[in-house]
């Protein structure tokens, strides 16, 4: 026999309490827990043991990426979709994830079979002139338009399409709880539901999710525990660059990136990235210099850009897009101490052209001497890369995947590099290394000071 116990259950986040209280200890939302009755066992229950066997033992069939025709999308997921696999795509509103995920879905329609595309948030009709506009409009492309998790999951099982676009987990909710579509426990129990019909079906499912002003995926936590891969898409709405990044991905590295840029048509692939974000870049003024980044096993060369600039009173500003603003403090500290050029008295401003991101420390060496050159006013020569990490003694230190970045710095035109002294590569034909010691070695090399 099971006898109920009384508990208070919260209508925001499902957190449970012995006794009631205004304030719910999970989400600190007031008033929110409600009298419910759970059924608990007086006596204990037997535990099944679950079958163990030697990891050597265990039979594991190969997983293989299929592709999506959509190349950029491919990269990010290291060769494409697998076959009954979760996966939760993020970003900020109006960035272009519906438009990604129809172009995905005509994509597959055309070359692998039936997608379906529950859209939760726009009217069948609103769905079909976006993909007129798009030229996505195809036979086995199936649109679906409803919020009830049992209607979607009915559509499902009916169609078991090859792939399915949920659009997104945040509007679609279970009647049966009494919580509202897009509460903490509503959008656990629609992922951990629809994740459940997919595997079991076979289908690839992708969900599309909301995210905070922080730009973090909004709902609980556990929410990216439930799916396989963790996109985002990231980008500026003012400009036309879009990046797609693996934040979690079971079945390969999560390193690779996506880039597209927004046009008239819809998102288009970029093939050739460094030469994408270096397409503006103005030669002979100070406070400007290339370094060559890795995003997975793509190199790709950014502008990293610094302004010094006087400071009218007060606290001097130190502002930092594109790479992360502790480690710009601590190389404007080293640039001192090291190499004898103070910034203490004046606004510095360090920014990545083209939004890309340059968070690596092989980013050191380009960030310090462009902050060098716009504090002096000398521009660094036109054809000159610069990477490596920079230590707290000012010392350089080598980077991985030398050879790689430099020969992506000589398809380009450049014809110099400078490098940490002990950089473990010879001289690639084409274009000379300059091997630096140190910090003030580098300053010394390439902005002669009176």
């Amino acid at each position: 026999m099971a006898r109920a116990k009384v508990v208070h259950r919260c209508r925001a986040c499902g957190a449970q309490s012995a006794s009631w209280l205004g304030r719910c200890p999970g989400c600190d939302e007031w008033n929110t827990l409600e009298l419910v009755e759970s059924p608990t066992p007086l006596q204990s229950v037997s535990v099944i043991a679950s079958r163990v066997a030697p990891i050597g033992a265990i039979e594991s069939p190969p997983t293989v990426a299929v592709p999506t025709a959509v190349p950029e999308i491919d990269r990010a997921l290291g060769g494409g979709l697998h076959r009954g696999s979760v996966t939760l795509l993020g970003g900020p509103p109006g960035i272009g994830k519906s438009t990604l995920l129809l172009q995905l879905a005509a994509q597959v329609a055309e070359h692998r079979g039936t997608v379906l595309y529950v859209s939760a948030e726009e009217s069948p009709s609103q769905v079909r002139h976006r993909a007129e506009r798009l030229g996505c409009l195809h036979e086995r492309l199936l649109v679906a338009s409803d919020t009830d998790l049992d209607a979607v999951t009915a559509v499902l099982e009916r169609e078991v399409p090859e792939v399915a676009v949920v659009d997104s987990v945040q509007t679609v909710a279970d009647a049966s709880l009494p919580s509202a579509a897009g509460s903490v426990v509503q959008v656990r129990h629609v992922a951990l539901h629809l994740s459940r019909v997919a595997k079991r079906l076979g289908i690839t499912l992708v969900l599309v999710g909301h995210v905070t002003k922080d730009g973090v995926l909004a709902g609980p936590r556990v929410l990216e525990h439930l799916v396989d891969t963790v996109l985002s898409f990231e980008g500026d709405r003012t400009g036309d660059l879009r990046l797609l990044r693996a934040v979690k991905h079971r079945f390969g590295p999560t390193s690779e990136v996506g880039l597209f840029e927004m046009t008239a048509a819809g998102l288009a692939s970029v093939v050739d990235a460094s030469g994408r974000f270096l397409a503006d870049r103005r030669t002979g003024q100070s406070g400007s210099l290339v370094t060559p980044t890795m995003e997975g096993q793509r190199p790709m060369l950014v502008e990293v850009q610094a302004l010094v600039a006087p400071n009218e009173g007060g606290s001097p500003r130190r502002s930092a897009q594109g790479i992360d603003g502790a480690r710009l403090a601590m190389l404007l500290a080293v640039l001192d101490r090291r190499a004898g050029l103070s910034t203490a008295a004046l606004d510095v401003y360090v920014s990545v052209a083209g939004g890309a991101r340059a968070a690596e420390p092989a980013a050191d060496l380009a960030i310090a001497l462009a902050v060098a050159s716009s504090a002096t006013d000398v521009a660094l020569p036109g054809g000159l890369v610069a990477l490596g990490e920079i230590g707290l003694a000012g010392e350089l230190r080598r980077v991985g995947e030398l050879d790689r970045r430099l020969l992506e710095a000589k398809r380009l035109g450049f014809d110099t590099a400078a490098v940490p002294a002990g950089s473990d590569v010879d001289e690639p034909p084409g274009i000379r290394l300059q091997r630096c010691s140190d910090l003030s070695d580098a300053v010394c090399n390439f902005l002669p000071l009176d």
